[in-house]
This record gives C-alpha cells, structure tokens and sequence, in this order.
C-alpha cells in the first residue's frame, strides 16, 4: 500500500525542477497548436464522412422511430381480447389483415380481431400489444393465441429511441459508423464536416534506403516515414509522403517546394540536432522556423514555425523520439485542425510493476510500457533508448513521468497514455509515394 505524504506519492522521489535552457513540453505544444488553422467545412454524402469531424451539432428532423411499429413477428390485437389466454385455456381470434413491413394502409384494428403483423410494420389503429408468433398457432385466416398480453407489449413506440429537436452528435465529435447510421435513420444524406489536413511528409539522410531496395553497407531502411504517415492517417490526416531526401539543402528545397501550395502542414523527421550534416536545420533555420531544445525524452530537438508560409514541425530521426513526438505534439495540433472536440489520447492512473524506473530530473520523460486493463497495471517495455523501435511496436501505453521525478519505485501510481483506442481513424485515403 501507497500512502500520500505532504502531499505527494510515496514510491516517488523527486527533486526541484531544473530545466535552464530547455523550453517545457507545455510551450512548445502551444507552439506547435497555433501554427494549424481549423480546415474549412464542406457537405459530404454520408460514406464520405467516416472518420471526419462533424462541424455542426446533428439534430433530429423527425423521430425515430418515426411510428408505432412492431418489435416482434406476431399479431397485433387489443390487449383485453387476450389478457386471459393461456396454455391450458387458449382464446381464437379472426385474423382480419396482414400488415407487412412498409404497409402504410391498414385499417383501423376492430376489437375480437387480430392482424398478422411482421417486425417494424406500422401498427395498425386501435391494436395496443403485439402477440409474438411463438405464443401462437402461427394461423393465417385465425389464430390462436396461447399466452396473455398486456397493453404496449412488443412495440416500439414513435420518439422512444430518437425525438424531434434532439441533438444525437455535437459538432467536433468523430464520426463513426453508427452516427452515420443514426443519419441515414432520420434522412439525412449529407453532413457537413471539416477536410482533413493535408500533411507532407518527408525523411532525411544519406544513409537512408527505400524499403524494398537491396541494403548496402553502412545504410539502413527508411521507416519514419511509413510511421509517421499512418499515425497522420490514423490522427484524422490525409499523408502525402515523399522520397528521402539526401543531406543536401537544395535538394530539401528542390523536393519541398513544388509541394507546399497543396499542403497544410510539412512534417520532417531528422536532421534537426546538432551534428554536421543537419539538412532540415540548415535549410529552415533562417527562414522561419525556429529549432530548440525541448525538456523531454526521448526528442529534445525539435523545430516549429512556417516556411514559404506553410506550418512546418521538424522531429528528430530517432524512430522513437520521431513517434512520441508526434503524439506529444503534432497529433493533438492535427485532431485540433481536423475539427476535432477530444485531441488528447485517453490518461489513466496506473500502478507500475516490475523494476524501479528512473527518469532525468530537468526532463518530462515518456517510455513505453503495456498496460493491463483488467489490473490497472503497467510494465515498461524496453530501455529508453530513442532507435529501439520493436518496443514501442509491442507496447499499448505511454508512461508519462514528470521533470521533477527522477525515481519511481514498484507500486506507485503513474501517468500513461492509452495508445490503443482507435480515435478519430480516418478512411484511408491514397498515401501517395
């Protein structure tokens, strides 16, 4: 057991917070936030909505169901001619009518008769309960009925699920496929809906070899932008991704301008720290883009700001550091733009389990973990070292733990990120090459 002293868990150590030069994660999300413009709204048939954000709330124009109607094959009748029925004492009826499904002409129902009536047909004036054709002898020109009724049994009444006026999804919420169905229900054929943002998506570095390709000495495959074009996808993005780029700034130049007039957001990861060949750095830093160092890790360097006029976000080129960016940053700024109410991936509380996890006292540091919902647990997968990307595969959280933090023992409460949940995936559009 846990207990709270002056205030803070037990099973922590921290220490005063000392992050002289780096900016908090708190700013550079600000930052990275107020590049993004909400995209604009359009009317969209109902299939091409999935995943988008509604841009208005959804308000029922008539109800549903929009009549009485039955909820079972059987009979409608007037409770009082059954209520007595029973299996040692059965009562006979005339069947008068049969009431298909979309049948909108029936005569009104005549006590001491009964009509044939199948699921979701109207129901017929003067009948009250529906007699399931279980409790029958299923007959055609009669029936015989052999269990008791009472009135409003097995229908559906008008407005029970749906009334006039009511708001059945707020704007910004995603739209799924039951909320498309609850339209298409009340004859709504088309939405209005925010465009997905457009994202150009670009990897640097010499040593990069297209996957696919034979693997010369000294290179490795390309896999941040397959990465970071899906999770674009899976925020609510439309991803163009482009080829890699060498280490050369004309050649940066000479693949991203051609492109920027068709983007909303350009997403780079690598060349961004501060080694010899830092290609993005050294093509954006003067023209608008401001590169720092962010108190976290993995992904200290980062960079945000606008080239030629369009929002730019550089991510390190560690895959993890590449990742965990994105969720910390360009993800919530994407949902945002994209018109989305909820950009935040769901937090929970979690007790940790295993080995003690230590964290750098001047950085908000996210590892990678699995958390068990039937539990309340969590698990670090893997060290802390930003390539080590099979553990972020296998993992389903992120544990957060704070710059002041340098210690959490076995047992004590963390932050984690639920990473699992399908929000706001998009239909997935062409990802261009």
């Amino acid at each position: 057991m846990w207990h709270v002293a002056d205030g803070r868990m037990t099973g922590v150590t921290t220490q005063p917070n000392r992050t002289s030069g780096l900016m908090p994660v708190s700013a550079h999300q600000a930052e990275v936030a107020s590049l993004m413009d909400r995209t604009e709204i359009r009317r969209r048939p109902l299939i091409e909505c999935l995943g988008l954000a509604l841009a208005e709330d959804l308000t029922a124009p008539i109800p549903l169901p929009p009549f009485d109607n039955s909820a079972m094959d059987g009979y409608a009748v007037h409770a009082a001619d059954a209520a007595s029925a029973g299996a040692e004492s059965p009562v006979t009826l005339p069947v008068a009518e049969d009431v298909p499904a979309g049948r909108g002409d029936a005569p009104p129902l005549r006590c001491g008769e009964a009509h044939r009536i199948m699921t979701g047909a109207l129901l017929s004036d003067g009948a009250n309960a529906v007699i399931p054709v279980e409790s029958t002898d299923a007959g055609v020109d009669q029936v015989t009925i052999f269990s008791s009724t009472t009135t409003g049994r097995h229908l559906r009444r008008a407005g029970e699920d749906v009334g006039v006026g009511d708001v059945v999804a707020r704007a910004g919420d995603r739209l799924s496929p039951a909320r498309l169905g609850v339209a298409a229900a009340l004859g709504i054929a088309e939405l209005s809906v925010h465009r997905r943002p457009r994202v150009l998506v670009l990897s640097t570095g010499s040593e990069l070899t297209e996957p696919g390709s034979p693997l010369a000495p000294g290179r490795i495959y390309e896999s941040n932008g397959v990465m970071l074009a899906a999770a674009v996808l899976e925020a609510g993005g439309e991803p163009t991704r482009l080829r890699i780029v060498p280490d050369d700034v004309a050649e940066f130049r000479a693949a991203v301008e051609p492109r920027l007039g068709d983007v909303d957001l350009l997403l780079t990861s690598g060349g961004v720290s501060a080694g010899a060949y830092e290609v993005v750095k050294d093509a954006l830093a003067d023209q608008g883009v401001e590169f720092r160092k962010i108190a976290m890790q993995p992904g200290m360097p980062q960079g945000a700001g606008r080239y030629r006029g369009v929002p730019v976000v550089t991510l390190p080129g560690n895959p993890v550091s590449a990742l965990v960016s994105f969720e910390v940053f360009v993800r919530p700024a994407l949902l945002a733009a994209a018109g989305f109410r909820e950009v935040l991936r769901p937090r929970t509380s979690a007790t940790l389990e295993g080995a003690a996890l230590r964290s750098p006292s001047d950085k908000r540091q996210y590892r990678r973990g699995r958390y068990h919902f039937d539990t309340g647990s969590v698990r670090v997968l893997g060290a802390p070292g930003s390539h080590l990307l099979s553990a972020m595969a296998a993992s389903n959280c992120l544990l957060e733990i704070p710059p002041e933090t340098t210690m959490v023992e076995p047992g004590a409460q963390v932050t984690v990120w639920l990473l699992d949940e399908p929000q706001n995936s998009a239909v997935p559009p062409s990802a261009g090459q």
